[in-house]
């Protein structure tokens, strides 16, 4: 895993036109640690942004859909600290899926490798997402260490 520390985000109650994010969930990849914005006010994204700290500089997030999780964060960020932490980009889950079926339009189906019921609680969607993608980099090592061994055989 790279050392670049993966935030997994959920969030709820995103409001484009009054610039608002009602609350939202964090879950650091390896560490399982959990925060909860319940209300993203300057406040509680210092506090967010104190939190990732420890786990390294320059923090990735992972979604489900960073349009909406990833916008929201952006915004909610550049209005209340004047910046992003996490840049201008974010990871999508379902994308990462579609790449390993080989099939762009298989976005959706790994939801189902979720084992904490995904309840619009923002942490718990946000570990669900985490128990989920961690099942496809294990999936990602078994099929890298399949094609490595396969490329011994051909060259033997």
């Amino acid at each position: 895993m790279s050392k670049r520390p993966l935030i997994i985000v959920d969030c709820e109650g995103v409001n484009w036109v009054t610039g608002t994010l009602r609350e939202f969930g964090a879950v650091e990849f390896e560490t399982r640690a959990t925060f909860h914005g319940k209300d993203a006010n300057k406040e509680t994204l210092e506090a967010f942004v104190e939190w990732m700290r420890p786990f390294g500089s320059n923090p990735c997030m992972v979604s489900d859909n960073p349009c909406y999780d990833g916008g929201g964060m952006n915004m909610i960020f550049w209005r209340q600290l004047g910046y992003n932490p996490f840049g201008h980009s974010a990871r999508r889950i379902g994308d990462f899926y579609a790449g390993l079926e080989h099939d762009f339009y298989k976005t959706q189906e790994w939801k189902k490798l979720r084992v904490t019921p995904h309840d619009h609680n923002p942490v718990n969607d946000a570990l669900g997402n985490v128990e989920a993608f961690a099942k496809l980099l294990r999936r990602a090592a078994a099929l890298k260490a399949l094609n490595e061994l396969r490329q011994v055989v051909l060259d033997a």
